[in-house]
């Protein structure tokens, strides 16, 4: 049997999105393994104890969730294969004998998605390792944000349902698997209807004004979207960068394969964290709702300098 880790404990999105992911692509899993944390899961799966792990990696409302990024640029045998997109629905839970409730515990980027209820209710927010760890360590006096699952396990009451800040929210989820049998993986999941997307680590070896710059251009020579950039510092190198791209197309493909073979001319260190097969439920058009407050689109370019000058006259 395919065994499956994820952060734990049970009840949390990662557990829901392990199930997901195994009954999606037909695995046949034991029940997935909850682990005490992330490092945790990269070990279980570099060493061989697990088949697969799954990890969170990027929230609609706060970004990428760092340890997770981190965790992948530094892995020297774990890299993603797939990746689970979840709808986010947080319920304020209770003890059945709950007292006086004075605090509200979930993990940071739980309490990050529930402001207008922390706000609301006045009550002091308490971080804690998960969402489910919350829901299973909740004291009488504390509020939980988590799963609707979480109150059948952890034997609490819906205090509010659906308190989160932004209905529609998503995580995106990745599947882990060990460097060598990555290649395998991909050849077994066959085509992939919507096309690939592959995320890389690259670190200049030269920095400079304009570094930047010329790594996106080499994507856009050789004609090869570039749907997300993010930068990450070296450990302890003070002014030292890593850039972690997420684009459309697959390693074997001729136009990543041209801007690979480019930047290593160019000395940058490359170096691939997953292929994974695009999703259809993934939305590549945000509308105009979803734009940060205050955009202007479709203005006169005096409206926006006017805009961007909020802080005095731009002198």
């Amino acid at each position: 049997m395919t065994s499956i880790a994820y952060l734990g404990p049970e009840g949390t999105f990662t557990h829901e999105a392990a199930r997901r992911w195994a009954a999606h692509r037909g695995v046949l899993a034991d029940e997935p393994r909850p682990l005490t944390s992330v490092g945790a899961v990269y070990g279980a799966v570099a060493a061989g104890t697990h088949d697969f792990g799954i990890v969170a990696i990027e929230s609609t409302v706060e970004g990428y969730v760092v340890p997770s990024l981190d965790a992948i640029v530094e892995a020297r045998d774990v890299v993603a294969i797939d990746e689970t997109v979840l709808d986010i629905s947080f319920d304020a839970l209770v003890r059945p004998d709950h007292g006086t409730l004075t605090e509200v515990s979930a993990h940071p980027h739980g309490l990050a998605q529930c402001q207008e209820f922390v706000s609301r209710t006045g009550l002091q927010a308490v971080p804690a390792t998960s969402n489910a760890a919350a829901c299973r360590d909740a004291a009488p006096h504390q509020v939980a944000l988590g799963p609707s699952i979480c109150a059948d396990l952890y034997g609490l009451e819906v205090h509010e349902s659906a308190v989160q800040d932004y209905q529609g929210a998503r995580t995106r989820f990745f599947t882990l698997a060990h460097r060598d049998q990555a290649l395998e993986i991909a050849r077994s999941q066959g085509p992939a209807p919507e096309g690939w997307r592959t995320v890389l680590a690259i670190t200049p070896t030269v920095t400079g004004p304009g570094v930047l710059a010329r790594i996106t251009a080499a994507f856009a020579q050789c004609g090869v979207n570039m749907s997300s950039v993010i930068t990450r510092p070296i450990k302890a190198r003070d002014g030292w960068y890593v850039f972690v791209l997420t684009v459309d197309a697959a390693p074997w493909e001729p136009g990543l394969r041209a801007v690979l073979t480019a930047l290593l001319a160019a000395r940058d260190g490359v170096k691939t964290l997953g292929v994974l097969p695009t999703r259809a439920e993934i939305e590549h058009s945000p509308s105009h709702q979803h734009l940060p407050r205050g955009s202007a689109v479709h203005s006169d370019p005096e409206d926006v300098l006017g805009a961007a000058l909020v802080w005095g006259d731009g002198e």
